[in-house]
């Protein structure tokens, strides 16, 4: 694709720093960038310059000076954009980047709108849009975890995925439409059993990117842990020592956290997200009340919750409140670590023969506990190895496809749908057109991710969330 004009933007952070870059990408990116360019070295063109290669030199505006500067050349179709780019790296302040941005801009390039640099090399086939979306990702990404799953995407690993699927239904579809051609001849060009293995194949290959979809969320977002129990239990005290901070307010007064805090910490690569939540016991204040009914909704929505006990709490109390929240979990989907505080009041010898581990977990139905002392920090280490096990890890070392984005969720679950509906179909006989239009509808859910099917509405709502300059 061609386009007439030539874009520029600064495409480093807005503010003071040491150096900033300012882009350009179109036919006339090196031509504009001439005209306010005094070389070093005289006489030399930037457009007759090897690709790749980096020229010393000075932005001038008439007869004044405005910077010394390094351009880089890149130059179509081996470039981001797959046009001639030019980048120039001046110094940092706010002022100078103005001053040549507004020189470029009166030279014939005109300002870049938010994620354009992304979105031309998206439509001049660059890359795929499931790519250009991990661009954001990307730039956005806050931990190790979300900046591999964003690189994995960029590369083309869930692109990749895509493409062969919809490739082998293509081939398919291909062959059934071609029997509708000889209908009345009665011959059958796709065998039924090899399609539906294929079918079976991809619908346990959809149905797994979709499961993947909470890990990838969470890791992108931050993994919600809801920090839940009774009042005075330690809850804020385990927040402050986990973050190293005072973020929450500790006091031995029973209601004192009234509402959520939250705050995030980054473990091995991982971001959680603690949620610190009101006590839970019978109050009749109303503000400790709308506390409380607060840590019942983070409940529902954490995918850990750390359930803090008091180590000097008597057996029954420990059991409610275990059975109180397991009820509220979904099974499968959230995890519970049930979390022993205090430790320090009681001897080891005593805490370690009232919390065996497997006859405690055995008789209240828990696959994790950890004893701790949030105030004196003891035993943190094995909680947050607790916390780690939760994640699927594995995944991650093996470059596995994880699903972030929840525009391609949305797309994969329907297209899930679809591919069901070809498998009934295949199962009871149903008439190749029908099969054909259920295919047509998944390779339509699977070509939408990757921008082989697209509207101007949902390119535009995928690039006006980028910076600008990118």
């Amino acid at each position: 694709m061609q386009f007439n004009d030539t874009i520029c933007a600064i495409s480093t952070a807005q503010g003071m720093g040491a150096i900033a870059v300012i882009r350009l990408s179109g036919a006339e990116s090196f031509s504009i960038c001439q005209s306010i360019f005094e070389p070093a070295s005289k006489n030399k063109i930037l457009a007759d310059q090897k690709a790749n290669t980096v020229h010393f030199g000075s932005i001038v505006n008439e007869e004044t000076n405005i910077d010394e500067v390094l351009i880089s050349i890149f130059k179509a179709p081996h470039s981001f954009t797959g046009e001639d780019i030019a980048e120039i790296a001046c110094h940092g302040s706010p002022y100078i980047q103005q001053q040549i941005l507004q020189l470029l801009i009166k030279k014939g390039a005109r300002l870049a709108t938010p994620g354009e640099f992304t979105q031309r090399a998206f439509l001049s086939g660059k890359m795929d849009l499931s790519q250009a979306e991990a661009v954001a990702d990307l730039i956005a990404s806050q931990s190790e975890a979300a900046r591999r799953v964003a690189l994995q995407q960029m590369r083309g690993g869930f692109s990749n995925e895509l493409i062969n699927l919809r490739a082998q239904l293509l081939n398919f579809i291909t062959l059934i439409e071609l029997e509708l051609d000889f209908s009345e001849e009665d011959v059958e060009f796709a065998d039924r059993s090899e399609l539906s293995e294929l079918v079976n194949n991809i619908e346990s290959l959809i149905n797994k990117l979709c499961q993947s979809f909470s890990l990838g969320n969470a890791i992108k977002n931050g993994i919600p842990v809801a920090i839940v129990g009774h009042t005075n239990a330690g809850k804020s005290t385990l927040l402050n020592t986990l973050l190293q901070e005072d973020r929450a307010i500790v006091s031995d007064i029973h209601g004192t956290t009234r509402d959520v805090i939250e705050d995030t910490i980054n473990i091995e690569g991982i971001t959680f997200r603690f949620i610190d939540t009101a006590g839970i016991r019978t109050t009749k204040d109303k503000i400790e009340n709308l506390g409380i009914e607060r840590t019942y909704s983070k409940i529902d929505k954490a995918n850990i919750v750390l359930l803090m006990l008091d180590v000097n709490d008597p057996d029954e109390k420990i059991h409610e409140a275990i059975t109180n929240v397991k009820s509220r979990l979904t099974e499968g989907q959230q995890q519970l670590i049930v979390v022993i505080n205090k430790t320090d009041l009681l001897e080891d010898i005593v805490v370690e023969n009232r919390f065996d581990q497997a006859a405690f977990r055995e008789l209240n139905g828990i696959d994790s506990l950890v004893p701790i002392s949030a105030k004196m920090q003891s035993n943190i280490d094995t909680l947050t190895s607790e916390l780690l096990k939760t994640v699927n890890l594995t995944a991650l070392d093996n470059d596995e496809v994880i699903v972030t984005n929840a525009r391609h969720y949305e797309a994969l679950s329907k297209s899930h749908e679809a591919i069901l509906r070809v498998s009934d179909g295949l199962q009871t006989g149903l008439s190749g057109d029908l099969l054909s239009q259920d295919i047509r509808e998944v390779l339509h859910f699977l070509g939408e991710i990757t921008g082989h099917i697209n509207t101007d509405e949902v390119l535009g709502n995928i690039f006006k969330n980028f910076c600008i300059g990118k």
